[in-house]
């Protein structure tokens, strides 16, 4: 999922345990039809630097599907901070959209809503077939073993954005491979008088996904095989503390980003005022606040020693937006058509080089436009050194309880109060406490 999210999912729970019988109309059995074909509804996120610059990007393109199919889009940019809860209000009350796009990582737990169309081979076939989609997109797609509940449409990994000019002046020839490297190279560039790395501290997302790495390389993992939370693992525990340990020991992370949840991280760095970022595909947001892309460069994630690939090593987690239909669309065939649209050659092409992402088709990925540096870093992180999160009913309570936790040990870190392994695994058991039973 792109960055700058934090999803306040109160209503999880409540969403999962329910069936669904209505949603963007169709059957009162929970099937689709076809008794409004020259309409459709459909709710994006925010993937730019802005709800209006997404429109200006979109609406070309819908108006093109409309000339081409007859069918006319009506287009909602939804924000992060919205979505998920929109959907889930929609599969309760039965008030939602024709297609939708998800968060990658939210595909097993609104797969088990039962409110999404389930793209099993038949459905593969209207679109061009599932092999025309790269494997570690297709992976976080839905529960293991059953038919996606999305197709992908934006693939995404995260990389180590830095300025070249505060590298220079601070004395810093290449940029750092390791976490002892980061470190060590931020205090330099604390010593020349700027902000080392950002952080978006009270995002509940993106501290999800940075912990899950660190956890990846401490060789632990937040669920058990058998799909039950363990967040209070000692390596779990240890993973954590490294994280919120960048503001609260190694003082390298500000402690103004434990507040930070809305993109504050990405605006400092095009700024010049911090000299390294971590984020997904950031050029076009870097380029819409009027960073020359020449002033900085993109490296892989550190790693806790060696070089990033898989096990331990893993940097970054699949990051990613799918494309869903509701099953009881009133407009089945034509949403079917939309997400054909949207997923071929030419729409991938246009719309991932707008959103700098990477297109999840195989052959609009080979297109020369995503073999910029940049994307050649970050198709080689999703190719050899990314992992999914868990394909779990509850992977979305994860987020928000997890979440929390490390947006309370930065608000900690920020206020001087101690961070320690005790202080991680009590908010880690309170997490985990929070959970569903399975």
């Amino acid at each position: 999922m792109r960055s700058i999210r934090a999803a306040a999912v109160g209503a999880v729970t409540l969403s999962l345990a329910l069936a669904v019988s209505a949603c963007g109309g169709g059957t009162p059995t929970g099937g689709g039809s076809n008794d409004s074909p020259k309409t459709l509804t459909y709710w994006a996120s925010n993937q730019g630097a802005s709800i209006e610059i997404d429109k200006k990007v979109l609406q070309p393109e819908l108006d093109k599907f409309e000339k081409q199919n007859g069918i006319k889009v009506k287009l909602e940019v939804v924000p992060w901070n919205d979505l998920l809860n929109r959907i889930l209000t929609a599969t309760t009350s039965g008030q939602g959209p024709d297609v939708l796009n998800i968060g990658n990582t939210w595909s097993a737990s609104l797969q088990a809503t039962g409110a999404l169309l389930p793209w099993d081979e038949k459905n593969f076939a209207a679109i061009g077939g599932r092999d025309r989609f790269v494997d570690s997109a297709l992976g976080s797609t839905g529960a293991p073993g059953k038919d996606p509940a999305a197709v992908p449409l934006y693939s995404m990994a995260y990389g180590l954005y830095y300025n070249k000019k505060i590298f220079a002046e601070a004395g810093i020839s290449k940029p750092p491979a390791t976490w002892a490297e980061l470190i060590a190279d931020g205090k330099k560039i604390q010593a020349k008088g700027k902000q080392a790395i950002g952080a978006e501290g009270a995002s509940l997302n993106e501290n999800v996904h940075h912990v899950f790495v660190f956890a990846k390389q401490h060789g632990a993992d937040f669920f058990t095989a058998d799909g039950k939370p363990d967040f209070t693992s000692d390596k779990v525990v240890a993973a954590v503390k490294q994280y919120v340990d960048l503001m609260a020991k190694d003082k390298v992370i500000p402690p103004g980003n434990a507040e930070y949840a809305q993109n504050q991280s990405v605006s400092d760095f095009a700024k010049g005022r911090t000299a390294m970022l971590l984020w997904q595909t950031a050029s076009a947001n870097l380029r819409s606040q009027g960073m020359n892309p020449d002033d900085y460069g993109i490296t892989p994630v550190p790693v806790q020693s060696g070089t990033p690939g898989s096990g331990t090593q893993i940097n970054s987690m699949v990051a990613g937006v799918n494309v869903a239909v509701f099953k009881n669309t009133h407009n089945l065939d034509g949403a079917t058509q939309f997400v054909k649209f949207l997923t071929s050659d030419e729409e991938q092409k246009i719309l991932n080089k707008a959103f700098s992402s990477i297109p999840p088709v195989k052959t609009a990925q080979a297109d020369p436009a995503f073999n910029t540096p940049e994307t050649a870093v970050l198709k080689n992180t999703l190719a050899t050194s990314a992992a999914a999160l868990p394909q779990v009913p509850s992977e979305s309570q994860f987020e928000t309880t997890v979440g929390t936790a490390v947006k309370e040990l930065f608000a900690d870190a920020a206020a001087g109060r101690a961070v320690t392994t005790e202080s991680v695994k009590a908010k880690l058991l309170k997490a985990q406490q929070q959970m569903p039973a399975k």
